[in-house]
């Protein structure tokens, strides 16, 4: 079953909440999170206190793999590092005890795709998303979202960013 952008959005942007916190140098992860909410029906219930409130995620859409989820993980990167594993679909953020917070995620279109190392530089919630200019060229529909489109669900990020 194929995840829709909706619960890539709502799954991945649960890490933001998942026992971090933004330090001027990235992230920091308070003490390790035996606490870690891993109840589905807890992680993906209704969000009716945001924003625009957010409805509960059909889980029955939603691959069960891809929920958020404890893994056994072993990576030489310090705790709270996130890994993008893009072939396979899944986001990492280390733990201790070769442990992994993991994210099913949605990846972009072939050719569209990266991968390095990247630092993230700011977190938005809500935030407005403005097509790059490659973007608008492909599609010139976009072209009034040249100065940004307003947050919200049809914005395509949603409810949370990342910024590389």
């Amino acid at each position: 079953m194929s995840m829709t952008r909706r619960s890539f959005i709502v799954t991945a942007s649960a890490f933001a909440l998942a026992g971090c916190q933004t330090t001027d140098k990235g992230f920091k992860l308070s003490a390790v999170t035996p606490s870690i909410e891993t109840n589905p029906k807890k992680i993906y219930a209704a969000m009716p206190d945001e924003k625009f409130p957010i409805p509960a995620v059909n889980l029955h859409k939603l691959d069960s793999r891809y929920y958020r989820q404890v893994v056994d993980y072993s990576s030489k990167e310090p705790v709270g590092t996130i890994i993008v594993d893009t072939p396979n679909r899944f986001l990492y953020l280390t733990l201790s005890d070769d442990k992994a917070l993991r994210y099913g995620v949605g990846i972009g279109r072939a050719g569209f795709a990266w991968g390095r190392r990247a630092k993230i530089a700011w977190k938005r919630k809500w935030p407005t998303w403005t097509p790059p200019t490659e973007m608008i060229k492909r599609e010139p529909k976009l072209k009034k979202y040249a100065d940004g489109m307003e947050p919200g669900f049809q914005n395509p990020l949603d409810a949370r960013a990342l910024h590389l």
